[in-house]
Protein backbone atom coordinates (compact mmCIF):
# COMPACT_ATOMS: atom_id res chain seq x y z
CA UNK A 1 0.00 0.00 0.00
CA UNK A 2 1.29 3.46 -1.12
CA UNK A 3 0.92 6.74 1.34
CA UNK A 4 1.52 10.14 0.54
CA UNK A 5 2.66 12.45 3.04
CA UNK A 6 -0.05 13.80 5.25
CA UNK A 7 -1.94 10.34 4.86
CA UNK A 8 -2.80 8.05 7.84
CA UNK A 9 -2.87 4.38 7.65
CA UNK A 10 -5.98 4.30 7.52
CA UNK A 11 -6.95 5.89 4.58
CA UNK A 12 -5.20 4.11 1.08
CA UNK A 13 -5.71 5.84 -1.88
CA UNK A 14 -7.77 4.92 -4.93
CA UNK A 15 -5.55 3.75 -7.39
CA UNK A 16 -6.15 3.67 -11.71
CA UNK A 17 -4.61 1.10 -13.57
CA UNK A 18 -4.26 1.39 -17.27
CA UNK A 19 -2.19 -1.19 -19.88
CA UNK A 20 -1.56 0.59 -23.35
CA UNK A 21 -0.30 -1.35 -25.82
CA UNK A 22 2.04 0.77 -28.14
CA UNK A 23 3.17 -0.95 -31.52
CA UNK A 24 6.78 1.27 -31.45
CA UNK A 25 10.02 1.09 -29.41
CA UNK A 26 9.87 0.98 -26.06
CA UNK A 27 12.56 3.91 -25.36
CA UNK A 28 10.45 5.98 -28.05
CA UNK A 29 7.45 5.17 -26.13
CA UNK A 30 9.10 5.88 -22.96
CA UNK A 31 10.77 9.32 -23.91
CA UNK A 32 7.38 10.86 -25.25
CA UNK A 33 5.99 9.68 -21.68
CA UNK A 34 8.30 11.82 -20.24
CA UNK A 35 8.10 14.62 -22.55
CA UNK A 36 6.69 18.13 -21.61
CA UNK A 37 5.65 19.08 -24.81
CA UNK A 38 3.61 16.37 -25.56
CA UNK A 39 2.39 16.62 -22.20
CA UNK A 40 1.22 20.06 -23.38
CA UNK A 41 0.09 18.86 -26.42
CA UNK A 42 -2.14 15.84 -24.89
CA UNK A 43 -3.56 18.19 -22.41
CA UNK A 44 -5.34 20.80 -25.03
CA UNK A 45 -8.70 20.60 -23.84
CA UNK A 46 -7.72 21.60 -20.30
CA UNK A 47 -5.11 24.50 -21.41
CA UNK A 48 -2.61 23.28 -19.15
CA UNK A 49 0.86 24.36 -19.82
CA UNK A 50 4.11 24.30 -17.88
CA UNK A 51 4.63 27.11 -15.58
CA UNK A 52 7.48 26.45 -13.63
CA UNK A 53 10.72 24.29 -13.66
CA UNK A 54 11.26 22.00 -16.54
CA UNK A 55 9.17 23.78 -19.04
CA UNK A 56 9.94 21.86 -22.04
CA UNK A 57 11.76 18.68 -23.45
CA UNK A 58 12.52 15.97 -21.29
CA UNK A 59 11.87 15.74 -17.98
CA UNK A 60 14.62 13.57 -16.13
CA UNK A 61 15.43 12.54 -12.18
CA UNK A 62 14.87 14.62 -9.69
CA UNK A 63 14.02 17.42 -11.59
CA UNK A 64 10.33 18.97 -11.24
CA UNK A 65 7.29 20.82 -13.16
CA UNK A 66 4.26 22.90 -12.39
CA UNK A 67 1.21 23.05 -14.19
CA UNK A 68 -1.34 25.07 -14.60
CA UNK A 69 -4.32 23.69 -16.48
CA UNK A 70 -8.54 23.97 -16.09
CA UNK A 71 -10.31 21.22 -14.13
CA UNK A 72 -13.93 21.67 -13.26
CA UNK A 73 -14.09 25.08 -14.54
CA UNK A 74 -11.09 26.66 -12.27
CA UNK A 75 -7.73 27.62 -12.70
CA UNK A 76 -4.96 25.09 -10.99
CA UNK A 77 -1.69 24.40 -10.31
CA UNK A 78 -0.01 20.91 -9.57
CA UNK A 79 3.84 20.67 -8.80
CA UNK A 80 5.25 16.99 -9.74
CA UNK A 81 9.19 15.72 -8.99
CA UNK A 82 10.38 12.60 -10.47
CA UNK A 83 11.40 10.61 -7.44
CA UNK A 84 12.37 7.33 -9.33
CA UNK A 85 14.09 6.96 -12.66
CA UNK A 86 14.92 4.02 -14.86
CA UNK A 87 15.43 4.43 -18.42
CA UNK A 88 13.58 2.99 -20.80
CA UNK A 89 11.74 0.67 -17.87
CA UNK A 90 10.41 2.77 -15.37
CA UNK A 91 9.52 6.23 -14.12
CA UNK A 92 7.80 7.75 -11.40
CA UNK A 93 6.41 11.29 -10.51
CA UNK A 94 4.79 12.39 -7.01
CA UNK A 95 3.22 15.54 -6.90
CA UNK A 96 4.71 18.09 -4.46
CA UNK A 97 2.04 20.86 -4.77
CA UNK A 98 -1.57 20.98 -5.58
CA UNK A 99 -5.38 20.22 -5.24
CA UNK A 100 -4.96 16.46 -4.52
CA UNK A 101 -3.83 15.38 -1.00
CA UNK A 102 -1.27 13.69 -2.64
CA UNK A 103 -0.39 11.60 -5.31
CA UNK A 104 2.08 9.13 -6.66
CA UNK A 105 2.07 8.21 -10.98
CA UNK A 106 4.57 5.19 -11.62
CA UNK A 107 5.00 4.77 -15.82
CA UNK A 108 6.22 1.37 -16.26
CA UNK A 109 7.41 0.42 -20.19
CA UNK A 110 8.27 -3.28 -21.45
CA UNK A 111 8.81 -4.40 -24.52
CA UNK A 112 6.96 -8.08 -25.59
CA UNK A 113 5.65 -9.24 -29.21
CA UNK A 114 6.66 -6.24 -30.60
CA UNK A 115 5.29 -3.36 -29.10
CA UNK A 116 5.41 -1.81 -26.25
CA UNK A 117 3.40 -2.48 -23.53
CA UNK A 118 2.93 0.46 -21.14
CA UNK A 119 1.13 0.74 -18.07
CA UNK A 120 0.13 3.26 -15.86
CA UNK A 121 -0.10 3.27 -11.85
CA UNK A 122 -1.83 6.28 -10.63
CA UNK A 123 -2.55 6.53 -6.69
CA UNK A 124 -3.90 9.43 -5.17
CA UNK A 125 -5.95 10.74 -2.43
CA UNK A 126 -8.89 12.99 -3.21
CA UNK A 127 -9.01 16.28 -1.31
CA UNK A 128 -11.43 17.67 1.50
CA UNK A 129 -11.84 14.62 3.34
CA UNK A 130 -15.22 12.99 3.60
CA UNK A 131 -15.96 15.58 0.64
CA UNK A 132 -13.15 14.56 -1.65
CA UNK A 133 -13.89 10.45 -0.71
CA UNK A 134 -17.99 11.49 -2.09
CA UNK A 135 -16.64 13.44 -5.15
CA UNK A 136 -13.96 10.52 -6.01
CA UNK A 137 -16.83 8.36 -5.70
CA UNK A 138 -19.39 10.11 -7.85
CA UNK A 139 -16.61 11.25 -10.59
CA UNK A 140 -13.21 12.20 -9.70
CA UNK A 141 -12.01 8.27 -10.63
CA UNK A 142 -13.87 8.64 -14.22
CA UNK A 143 -12.59 11.73 -14.46
CA UNK A 144 -8.99 11.42 -13.81
CA UNK A 145 -8.82 7.19 -15.93
CA UNK A 146 -10.65 9.25 -19.03
CA UNK A 147 -7.57 11.82 -18.48
CA UNK A 148 -4.83 9.71 -18.45
CA UNK A 149 -6.81 7.45 -21.19
CA UNK A 150 -6.71 10.66 -23.95
CA UNK A 151 -3.11 11.16 -22.37
CA UNK A 152 -2.03 7.82 -23.48
CA UNK A 153 -3.92 7.88 -26.99
CA UNK A 154 -1.73 10.60 -27.60
CA UNK A 155 1.13 9.27 -26.71
CA UNK A 156 0.71 5.69 -29.04
CA UNK A 157 -0.57 8.02 -32.07
CA UNK A 158 2.86 9.98 -31.78
CA UNK A 159 5.20 6.66 -31.03
CA UNK A 160 3.09 4.42 -34.03
CA UNK A 161 3.87 7.58 -36.72
CA UNK A 162 6.55 10.07 -37.40
CA UNK A 163 4.63 12.44 -35.11
CA UNK A 164 7.10 11.84 -32.01
CA UNK A 165 9.67 13.83 -34.46
CA UNK A 166 7.44 16.92 -34.14
CA UNK A 167 8.74 16.67 -29.53
CA UNK A 168 11.69 14.48 -29.39
CA UNK A 169 14.93 15.48 -30.67
CA UNK A 170 16.09 12.91 -33.21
Amino acid sequence: MLFCPGMTNSSPMPQIVLVTNIKAPQERVYDLSRSIDLHKVSMLKTQETAVAGRTSGLIGMGESVTWRAKHFGFFQTLSVKITSFEMPDRFVDEMTKGIFAGFRHEHSFAFSDGQTVMTDNFDYQAPLGLLGKLANFLFLKSYMTRLLDERNAIVKEFAETDRWKEVLPI
